[in-house]
């Protein structure tokens, strides 16, 4: 009986997944399909979309009523890269800094301010878009990449901070009074003995606010001027226009990207001190 539920168990779990990733894979096949004019009816294997995106000559004759300005998808790409560095960089800073001192330190309303980093994190993302929205507005800021990188710093903040923290947790706290005991002082003590530990967390949390920063859509499409398209946006554009070869393509790169840059958080996120 027990092997009959093993293997019952085993069958929805692989249509579970099968279910789940099936989307995701056709876009990676139909990427190299040569048919122009429907995506989705497969004609013959080919990387044209993939040449077209650089700005290389496929010899298609009709191709060139699918591809976008090159230009604008560098353009868009080189915004999306810039505001996930800076975003990064900012809330790795600000999560770990609020992770250490809700971890190390007793204060009023401690839990509180805890409560108040996991909101970000399960707000709708239309909710905190119109919300960021109306106060830029509100406070007179134009619509660009400052805006963004503000705007992704606000919730990427959370998930640093949920991150360092899962690492502060399995840390021995008197690792840091011994250090204090042999005459550290307290930045000494952050410097060369929490930093170094908790660092696997710190660069887990930063390349997961990385890939959330590139991949997202509904918050950065408020808060983005209209000389501040991502990449993720500027795909948005190029389906409204119809569902064009290059897209899928894109979105190729884009989840070979993901994968890489998740697979290397998940890594040093779970790597031992």
């Amino acid at each position: 009986m027990r092997k009959l539920l093993n293997h019952l168990m085993s069958g929805y779990g692989a249509l579970f997944f099968i279910f789940l990733y099936a989307p995701v894979l056709l876009v990676v096949i139909y990427s190299f399909n040569s048919n122009p004019v429907n995506v989705m009816i497969w004609k013959e294997f080919s990387f044209d979309w993939y040449i077209n995106l650089f700005g290389g000559d496929t010899g298609l004759s009709d191709s060139t009523a699918y591809v976008e300005s090159t230009d604008q998808l560098l353009a868009a790409l080189k915004v999306s890269l810039t505001v996930a560095a800076f975003a990064t960089l900012v809330s790795t800073v600000l999560g770990t800094s609020v992770a250490v001192a809700i971890a190390r330190y007793r204060f009023k309303l401690q839990g509180f301010y805890r409560l108040l980093l996991m909101v970000p994190m399960v707000m709708p993302d239309i909710v905190l878009g119109i919300a960021l929205l109306i106060f830029f507005i509100g406070v007179g800021m134009n619509l660009g990449v400052t805006s963004i990188v503000i705007g992704h710093c606000t919730f990427l903040t959370s998930y640093v901070f949920i991150v360092v923290s899962a690492r502060l947790a399995g840390m021995n706290p008197m690792i840091e009074s011994a250090s204090a005991d042999l005459g550290a002082s307290e930045w000494q003590t952050f410097r060369r003995v929490t930093l170094p530990l908790i660092l696997p967390g710190v660069i887990g949390g930063a390349l997961l606010s990385f890939i959330i920063s590139m991949d997202d859509l509904v918050i950065t499409y408020f808060i983005s001027g209209v000389d501040a398209t991502t990449l993720p946006v500027f795909i948005m554009s190029m389906i409204r226009r119809g569902i064009k070869p290059e897209i899928n393509a894109i979105a190729t790169m884009m989840l070979m990207a993901s994968v890489l840059i998740a697979s290397a958080g998940i890594y040093f996120k779970s790597r031992k001190a």
